[in-house]
């Protein structure tokens, strides 16, 4: 469970709120109710999700809406990790022959990993390794940008039902200007539309998409590496070379992390 994700979603509504209740004469939650209005709600909630609905298909729009849930999931690969792997595996290929690598390749949890050691051991020529494991890379980043792009143009659809709200709000209250007694509520639409398109975008869409490029990106680097790695392991090269052009992956901080956990496990 990702902490950041939850943190910074509920603060963010927490500081929302205190906008609202925080007066001049103190904190008043009585001025919560200003804030809720059902007619705004249609217009702006329902509207957003009524137009993402007529982009997608039913089964696409109810998959899409489901991977909100990924931003509150901390991804499973850890890049230290996989390198880690990958020089055990040169090690082993080292000693033993490319051959050897089948057993090892029982062991590994990662699917896109197992799958280039395989190719590897069948004795598939390198360049066509490459290429099958970057079209596999291809296929992946295109099912994530497809979520990614969903949640960009839901973010898109918010702000721009929260205008149209603000439309309808607006000409009611000028068709009923003699009534003063309707200029407050219709005014009320017109504003509460405009608040809530924009926590549509701003509070919940926007930042899934920007976590899920982040984990896109990671995500990325590491097939990136294994494939890198495995064709070193393919041409035979020294494990410490590998491990070297391997690292060059990582930040500075990310492989000094990595070397005082390589000294750690030696000791």
């Amino acid at each position: 469970m990702d902490i950041a994700s939850i943190l910074g979603l509920l603060l963010c509504l927490g500081l929302v709120v205190f906008g609202i209740v925080n007066g001049d004469n103190g904190i008043d939650f009585g001025a919560i109710k200003n804030f809720i209005d059902p007619a705004s709600v249609f217009i702006t909630i329902g509207g957003s999700i009524s137009c993402m609905l007529a982009s997608y298909e039913l089964k696409d729009f109810l998959k899409n809406m489901k991977s909100i849930t990924l931003i509150f999931k901390t991804p499973k690969l850890n890049t230290q990790d996989i390198i880690q792997k990958i020089i055990d595996l040169s090690n082993v290929a080292r000693k033993e022959g490319l051959l050897s690598l089948e057993e090892a390749a029982s062991d590994l949890d990662d699917a896109f990993l197992k799958k280039g050691i395989l190719l590897i051991v069948d004795g598939t020529d390198p360049e066509l390794v490459r290429a099958i494991m970057e079209t596999e890379l291809a296929s992946v980043e295109g099912r994530h940008n497809t979520v990614i792009t969903f949640f960009e143009r839901f973010a898109a659809m918010g702000p721009a039902w929260g205008m149209i709200g603000t439309l309808i709000g607006l000409v009611n209250m000028l068709n009923n200007m003699e009534d003063s007694s309707k200029i407050g509520p219709a005014m009320a639409v017109a504003l509460l539309t405009t608040l809530y398109g924009s926590m549509i975008a701003n509070w919940l869409a926007l930042p899934a998409s920007f976590k899920m490029k982040n984990f896109n990106a990671e995500e990325m680097m590491t097939k990136e590496i294994m494939i890198e790695g495995l064709l070193s392991i393919q041409a035979g090269e020294n494990p410490r070379v590998i491990e070297e052009k391997l690292k060059s992956f990582l930040s500075p901080a990310q492989r000094a992390l990595t070397a005082s956990e390589g000294e750690g496990s030696e000791e």
